[in-house]
């Protein structure tokens, strides 16, 4: 329950969380409709990039869309050449996904823009506040995905295919 007393201060921190999503996408966002593709586009590639193989149920898992909603958007990615889908090399039920010299290029291209961003935030801010901010976040995405973070291991820990 929300403590109506500390609502507006909640408030506030629910505006600044909005903008800084949208300064923290906006690099990617026109990077992406140069190319005719959507935010969702970056997800894939992003997530495919850092669990190399990866098969499709994994991805879904990590991106936490349907089958369906996958299906458009990476159609779209294998037909311009930025995903590879080869048949797994014990099952061939399943597909491994990586990314093609292309999409990396594209990957790191929409990434790099968020990595400066958050270089130049954090050099800004100090260490103690982007160590505080870490926390934050890490508590934020542990109250509903901590069984896909990796918690300070290797940050592209591959989510299992079952």
């Amino acid at each position: 329950m929300v403590d109506q007393n500390n609502q507006n201060s909640l408030n506030a921190a629910l505006e600044l969380f909005h903008f800084a999503f949208r300064a923290f996408t906006s690099g990617p966002d026109a990077i992406l409709a140069e190319q005719g593709l959507a935010r969702v586009h970056h997800r894939i590639l992003y997530f495919v990039g850092r669990n190399p193989a990866i098969s499709v149920n994994a991805l879904l898992k990590i991106l936490g869309v349907s089958k369906q909603a996958l299906n458009g958007p990476l159609r779209t990615l294998k037909e311009l050449d930025l995903i590879a889908a080869n048949a797994d090399e014990f099952d061939k039920r399943i597909k491994r996904l990586t990314l093609t010299a292309q999409g990396q290029m594209l990957e790191n291209r929409l990434s790099q823009s968020q990595r400066e961003l958050m270089t130049q935030v954090f050099s800004d801010a100090g260490s103690d506040a982007e160590q505080q901010w870490r926390a934050i976040m890490q508590k934020l995405a542990d109250t509903k995905f901590e069984h896909l973070l990796s918690h300070g291991q290797n940050p592209s820990a591959p989510v299992s295919d079952d």
